[in-house]
């Protein structure tokens, strides 16, 4: 995967690039790869809670890209979908939502009577508030993509994630990737095949959200420097449970990874007791201060988006990012 080094971007280029509030690091990030500023507007929240957005520069005629991670609060869902608004009032000639980590993500079917499709809830409001394209990453389901009435492009954080992990030097005759549950077993064994390590799958059983326990473990981890792959880590229920079957089945060490760190309570108090020697997470969300442990490694994702949204504009491929 080839990213691109910084260029300058043409005053009289029609690309502008603005954030939201709920990742202004990785937004920033983004643009200083592409060598631009992000765009002026001006987000406010009033006392009785309600958001009001403005951009505060000429957007018509322009090619917008709007970055913003839907992860809790819900008013960064508020204020996605107000800036989305905003842009196609404004007259922008077309307008992307940027969505690095894509809330309700999880809930892609209707698993039980009497509930929503809240991600297809989620495409339906982005798509008729205005977007035209949508972007985002590593979805915890791809069917996702489905839901969606305009393009929808898919970026994946695997060669960042796998240039980390090559980093720490495992012997591949003595590594082994590991997916914690039967969902992540695809990403895990593209994992595997990229580094030319050793795969091996836990069987969960869910018997209530965010909860599970380990039913079998398919492979030989004994003596073995074990990597945990997965798209995201939330509660860290899996992630745990899986680094402390791999101990107890006689792996030598245990390095666990994912693109998304939602890091939801109790996440910290559980990896800050599990055997996990490395926890490698992408910045798609932004992580404070008080949830970042000294075993815990950010890796950015900006170059990947940065080269999406180049290509975008420029009318080219983006597939061919990833050689699919």
């Amino acid at each position: 995967m080839k990213f691109i080094k910084k260029r300058c971007i043409d005053t009289k280029d029609t690309l502008k690039i603005f954030s939201g509030r709920s990742n202004l690091a990785l937004a920033q990030g983004i643009v200083d790869v592409l060598d631009m500023d992000l765009g002026n507007i001006t987000i406010r929240t009033f006392a009785d809670g309600e958001l009001w957005v403005k951009y505060e520069e000429n957007i018509r005629g322009q090619d917008v890209f709007i970055i913003q991670s839907t992860n809790e609060p819900a008013d960064n869902l508020i204020e996605l979908f107000l800036l989305l608004d905003a842009a196609v009032r404004a007259s922008a000639q077309r307008v992307t939502a940027v969505i690095p980590y894509f809330g309700y993500g999880r809930q892609d079917r209707k698993d039980q009577p009497r509930v929503p499709i809240s991600s297809r809830v989620m495409v339906d409001i982005i798509t008729t508030t205005g977007a035209d394209r949508i972007i985002s990453m590593d979805l915890h389901s791809t069917q996702i993509q489905g839901f969606a009435s305009i393009p929808f492009d898919h970026l994946y954080s695997r060669m960042v994630l796998m240039d980390t992990l090559r980093k720490l030097d495992f012997n591949p005759d003595n590594c082994t990737v590991l997916a914690p549950d039967v969902g992540s077993a695809a990403m895990g064994q593209s994992y595997a095949r990229s580094l030319g390590v050793h795969f091996a799958l836990i069987d969960k059983r869910r018997y209530a959200p965010n909860k599970a326990e380990v039913s079998h473990l398919i492979g030989d981890l004994e003596g073995k420097d074990v990597l945990i792959i997965d798209d995201m880590i939330d509660t860290a229920g899996t992630t745990v449970t899986a680094a402390q079957a791999s101990m107890d089945k006689g792996a030598k060490s245990v390095t666990a990874a994912a693109t998304h760190g939602v890091l939801s309570d109790p996440a910290i108090d559980r990896l800050k007791e599990a055997p996990i020697k490395e926890l490698i997470i992408t910045d798609t969300i932004s992580v404070k201060k008080e949830k970042q442990l000294p075993n815990m490694k950010i890796v950015s994702v900006a170059n990947v988006f940065s080269e999406a949204i180049k290509r975008i504009h420029n009318g080219e491929s983006v597939s061919a990012l990833f050689n699919l």
